[in-house]
């Protein structure tokens, strides 16, 4: 349901309990006031045919009156959120009384009255409270009809209204209440997938722009130094400079879009160049991302690679990075190590969206000191592993592995 349409149900529902908003909301609740009006027609009959002396009447119809008003404050007026206060549970009873009060002067024939008692009830009490204050009218309607010689089959068909009136009241009250909650928790849910999108935008764009402008940053500069003596090579620099731009401009395009979903094969390349750039001397072979690997770890671990390169190449200040893929039990390891002195914020914003994003295929990032110092990033995402392939022909030229010797892959 949209916005639109929910504003809409907004203005045609009745909301029970809460002050009219407009003339449309004015309208369906006197409407659905006066379905229970129609009771009162026995009491105006009772004033009207004549058998009560002067004083009687008149009281009566003041009393009638009074009542009335008191209701139709109670039934259109606001309900009250959390506590109810002293002020509405003493007009709530002073309902009750005046009703009880016209029933033992005029006759049992005014214990109809007590059915808006119940119906106002519904309305103005929590439902832990309303549970006990309706049956309890129905029961005193019931009592003081059978102890004024009503005839039981009579009192039974105005307590019957009575449980029924209450309990219609509090059910319409409870479904307004949940239709506010329902629409308060999924505007929530609305707020909170905007800050999911938000957060992914922000990190797709770091890691997408962190990496791209450092290696732009470091070819301008590799280009600054060739152009005196080797313009040539310094064109080529300022070419491959153009491609990056023109690559991290699509990049970041599809990153708005949502589509990007970087594979391990593209990255591998990317390390190759970057670390090149900065002089780095790279570990990076031709090995291709792991065969048996869904695309949502693979780009989990592309994401992770890129991200480990750029921060070699910002932070480290090293001369060699090594860059390991290893299957460890039933996961798919990432290693990153470097001779470096490490990021200069190790916990930085790099790290921690490329957590989340791990964390989101299932894997989990580990970052320490190296073997031999440096600084060393492992990423490890869950493997699923193709289903086992039947019998093969032996292949005589193939390198034989030894039983239980893990494959390391270099890249």
């Amino acid at each position: 349901m949209t916005e639109r349409e929910d504003h809409a149900v907004d203005r045609g529902f009745i909301r029970i309990g809460e002050a009219p908003e407009d003339w449309r909301q004015m309208l369906a609740k006197g409407c659905w006031t006066l379905l229970y009006m129609l009771y009162l027609a026995v009491v105006v009959g009772d004033l009207t045919d004549g058998h009560h002396t002067g004083p009687a009447t008149v009281l009566g119809w003041a009393g009638l009156t009074v009542f009335v008003l008191v209701y139709l404050f109670m039934v259109l007026g606001r309900r009250p959120c959390g506590r109810l206060s002293r002020r509405q549970l003493g007009t709530l009873a002073g309902l009750y009384a005046l009703a009880v009060v016209l029933a033992l002067a005029l006759g049992s024939v005014w214990l109809v009255l007590l059915v808006y008692v119940a119906v106002s009830a519904g309305v103005m009490l929590p439902t832990k409270w309303a549970l006990r204050v309706i049956p309890f009218v129905a029961a005193s309607e019931l009592v003081i009809g059978l102890a004024e010689g009503a005839d039981i089959s009579r009192q039974l068909t105005l307590v019957l209204p009575t449980l029924l009136g209450g309990a219609a009241m509090m059910g319409i009250v409870q479904m307004g209440r949940t239709m506010r909650e329902l629409r308060e928790a999924r505007a929530t849910v609305a707020h909170l997938a905007a800050n999911e999108e938000r957060l992914r935008l922000a990190r797709d764009l770091h890691d997408l722009l962190g990496h791209s402008l450092s290696l732009i940053t470091l070819k301008s500069e590799l280009a600054g130094r060739m152009l005196p003596d080797r313009p040539g090579q310094a064109a080529q620099q300022v070419a491959d400079i153009e491609r990056v731009s023109r690559q991290a401009l699509v990049d970041v395009r599809e990153a708005v879009s949502g589509f990007r979903r970087p594979t391990l094969d593209a990255e591998i390349a990317g390390a190759r160049t970057a670390l090149a750039a900065a002089g780095v001397a790279a570990a990076v072979g031709g090995a291709s991302g792991h065969a048996g690997l869904p695309a949502e770890e693979e780009g989990a671990l592309a994401w992770a690679l890129r991200e480990a390169v750029t921060n070699v190449v910002r932070h480290s200040g090293a001369s060699r990075c090594e860059v390991t893929l290893e299957e460890q039990g039933d996961e798919l390891c990432l290693t990153v190590t470097d001779n470096g002195h490490g990021p200069a914020r190790p916990h930085g914003n790099g790290l921690t969206g490329l957590a989340e994003r791990l964390a989101l295929a299932g894997g989990r990032l580990e970052t320490g000191r190296g073997p031999r110092g440096g600084f060393r990033l492992r990423a490890r995402v869950p493997l699923t592993r193709s289903p086992a392939p039947g019998p093969a022909e032996p292949h005589p030229a193939g390198p034989a592995t030894a039983p239980g010797e893990r494959p390391n892959l270099s890249l």
